[in-house]
């Protein structure tokens, strides 16, 4: 076989080494595909607890950020939090579809939400994990309570549906052998703005000195991220 013909086997093997099954067209291996799969089903992408897909995200970053470019989505990375998830880029006057979909937070997810990130804060100054049980968040989420309720149970309940909410998008993750207790997902860190966490620790603290009534909610969109 002469020199051309090894350059021709070698580029046809190239083409053909990420084929993953019949009719794929695809170009990424299977390894990059899986953190591309992980980064769109969301919300994030772990490196404490996808410890596979971190070290190839960070290899095949590029590539990953240019197949999301396609799709109207920036890719967030924090490599100290060893976190990344994607969200709607900014587009400007472009009229591009949306893919993420937007996720309503109620009052009490805000307000848990709210103090999930106090928490993240605390631990960081120590160096140790947030993690928080049930009974911390219904303590503290309690003073938010209407004077007068005496639907106390009823409070509870939404409480503990919120709690299901935020597990959802894995940002309270279940402590291993233990039905009560989570760890909070350093992700939260990147979610929401510095501004946005003041904006609502002032208007909840407006709350708790009776300026404002709780009784509604407050809905605030986020992207499932």
């Amino acid at each position: 076989m002469n020199l051309s013909d090894d350059t021709e086997t070698e580029q046809t093997e190239k083409e053909t080494t990420n084929n993953l099954f019949i009719g794929d067209t695809g170009e990424l291996a299977l390894d990059a595909r899986r953190v591309l799969v992980q980064l769109l089903s969301g919300p994030s992408l772990d490196g404490q607890r996808h410890t596979k897909l971190w070290p190839v995200l960070l290899r095949d970053e590029n590539i990953v950020r240019q197949r999301l470019a396609d799709l109207f989505l920036d890719l967030v990375i924090d490599r100290d939090l060893q976190v990344a998830f994607t969200r709607q880029a900014d587009t400007g006057d472009l009229d591009a579809p949306r893919l993420l979909r937007r996720a309503s937070l109620t009052f009490i997810d805000s307000i848990l939400i709210l103090f999930l990130r106090e928490q993240l804060t605390k631990a960081d100054s120590y160096s140790e994990r947030a993690v928080v049980s049930r009974d911390d968040i219904i303590e503290n989420l309690n003073i938010y309570d209407r004077a007068g309720n005496t639907d106390k149970a009823g409070f509870t309940k939404r409480i503990d549906a919120s709690i299901e909410k935020i597990k959802k998008y894995n940002i309270l993750q279940k402590i291993r052998a233990s039905d009560n207790r989570f760890e909070v997902s350093p992700a939260l860190k990147l979610l929401f703005s510095a501004e946005e966490i003041l904006t609502l620790t002032k208007l909840y603290q407006r709350m708790l000195t009776g300026e404002l009534q709780n009784e509604s909610p407050v809905n605030s969109d986020g992207d499932d991220e």
